[in-house]
């Protein structure tokens, strides 16, 4: 294996990327499927973050575009929006939750899906009375304790050890989440932003390599060259300033989905 970064590049890349998807969009794309609010939420209000923070859970080896548009329908049907209501999920028997989130095509992986679901959302009932604000708040509004917090809440069941918030904690889906908190639902109190790096998963490493920052001879598996595409963009972006202020590697994420989206759309 003989894996090059090209930082200048990326640095390049990441100003460039950025500032299309601010102003004229890349090829056009301004939005992503996550913009969308369901009808009748408010923007930043905990429908929303319960929305994003739910649905968010479950995007892996998914059409984004598909996931968010089936989240809508299923939060816009009266009869499956109690998905959405952490109370409702932990009394709601799991065969129940299952079977409405199959309904608009919520659930790709019901099972998986269902369970994950079920448990976010029993945890943030259980323990912050359903209200991810509150463990925001007991995380110091600081985006490295809240991922800590993520991989490390867990509980002991028939003698087993279960995770509290499968796939959130993850390496992808956590920044993801702290990202659409700031940018989608509009909280402004998280710190240490700049210390998160940016969500990889098999669709951002292409378009990544597609660029040309990651580059060289390598055999083995896609997931194998994620530390590299975090290690690009998160050092790339340094010493660089947008809109006022410092920029991080998460400013990148939208504009790279959104050229991820552009680049696959033409094949």
């Amino acid at each position: 294996m003989s894996v090059k970064i090209n930082f200048k590049k990326g640095s390049i890349l990441a100003k460039v990327l950025y500032d299309s998807f601010s102003t004229i969009g890349i090829h056009g794309q301004t939005e992503m499927p996550e913009d969308e609010i369901p009808i009748g939420v408010e923007r930043g209000s905990l429908k929303h973050i319960l929305f994003i923070t739910l649905t968010v859970s479950i995007d892996y080896m998914r059409d984004a575009t598909v996931l968010w548009e089936n989240s809508r329908k299923t939060f816009e049907d009266p009869k499956t929006r109690y998905l959405f209501e952490p109370q409702s999920l932990a009394k709601t028997p799991f065969e129940r939750i299952i079977k409405d989130m199959k309904k608009h095509g919520l659930a790709k992986k019901p099972n998986n899906d269902g369970s994950i679901w079920k448990t976010v959302g029993t945890t943030f009932e259980n323990k912050w009375n359903g209200n991810p604000i509150k463990f925001l708040e007991e995380s110091d509004w600081d985006s490295l304790t809240i991922l800590k917090h993520l991989k490390n809440d867990n509980h002991i069941q028939e003698n087993k050890k279960l995770t509290d918030f499968p796939y959130l904690r993850g390496p992808k889906i956590g920044p993801l989440w702290i990202r659409m908190l700031r940018d989608n639902v509009g909280i402004t109190k998280i710190k240490n932003l700049d210390k998160v790096p940016i969500p990889v998963d098999i669709h951002i490493a292409r378009a990544s390599l597609a660029t040309g920052v990651v580059y060289g001879e390598f055999e083995g598996k896609l997931n194998d060259l994620f530390k590299f595409i975090r290690e690009v963009w998160f050092e790339s972006v340094k010493g660089m300033k947008i809109d006022g202020r410092d920029m991080m590697a998460l400013d990148v994420d939208e504009p790279l989905a959104s050229f991820k989206i552009w680049l696959y759309s033409k094949r």
